[in-house]
């Protein structure tokens, strides 16, 4: 009885071992696009590793990956999407993922090399907006408010995302040219204007304040994410990732380092 006792003591203690050492993690990988995403990590980097969380940086070109990863558990979390992307993600594919932090708000923009303003979009112009649900919604929103399209009521903006198809006014007869959204920048030769995700036109060298005719609102409901998976969500490493990210260092370098491009949103 006394060795059997033992044997399950021994037992006892190595499963909570193993609890506690899944609990404490020190090393993780998050996943980020490519551009200012990975540059503001390497802050973050430097500011867990002070609190004993050693980030890898996993970088990627395109917004279909870094879920599809973080899914499979190639990655501990990610961090470049907004709630809708997330949620349409979510819905399409049946992830199990959830936010479990803020971190910036990247306004959209409608990029053109051969207007100035809105004013000179000429009549039939090609528009170039992004193919996937929530950032092509995103994109008529933008194109809604800057007045040169009108979407059927109540689609757009409370959770039904807004199509091509559901343009009901289109005075200038724009043609609107959905493509993926790597590709918008790449394309901008060809098109008169397109709308580009921030961290795309950060990459290919466009700037807001010099390359748009038409700007998001800075905050909104597109602010960014830190995600991980549902069983993750409470982790220690998990509390010290957003720690990290929404310390004063990195609020301080996201302001200095672009200018009003990437807001925080902590």
């Amino acid at each position: 009885m006394r060795r059997w006792s033992i044997s399950v003591l021994f037992t006892v203690l190595a499963l909570s071992g193993t609890a506690v050492s899944a609990q404490d993690k020190t090393k993780i990988k998050v996943g980020v696009s490519v551009g200012n995403s990975e540059q503001t990590f390497e802050v973050v980097k430097r500011v867990a590793a002070r609190d004993g969380l050693d980030i890898q940086i996993i970088t990627f070109s395109d917004y279909l990956q870094p879920n599809e990863a973080l899914a499979a558990g190639d990655l501990d979390a990610n961090a470049f999407q907004h709630k809708p992307f997330l949620d349409s993600q979510i819905k399409t594919r049946g992830y199990k993922l959830v936010p479990v932090g803020l971190t910036i708000t990247a306004p959209l923009g409608i990029y053109s090399k051969k207007y100035k303003s809105i004013d000179q979009l000429p009549q039939g112009a090609s528009i170039g907006i992004q193919n996937d649900p929530s950032n092509g919604n995103r994109a008529l929103l933008l194109l809604q408010k800057a007045g040169l399209i009108k979407l059927k009521p109540g689609v757009g903006e409370n959770g039904t995302n807004a199509t091509p198809l559901d343009v009901i006014e289109n005075p200038k007869k724009l043609k609107l040219v959905e493509l993926d959204a790597a590709q918008l920048p790449r394309s901008l030769d060809d098109l008169a204007a397109a709308s580009i995700n921030n961290d795309y036109a950060f990459k290919a060298g466009l700037s807001l304040q010099r390359d748009t005719i038409a700007v998001e609102d800075a905050k909104g409901r597109y602010a960014n994410l830190i995600v991980t998976r549902v069983e993750d969500k409470d982790k220690p490493w998990a509390k010290k990732l957003v720690k990290a990210y929404q310390s004063d260092e990195v609020r301080k370098f996201i302001e200095a380092e672009f200018k009003g491009s990437l807001v925080p949103a902590f």
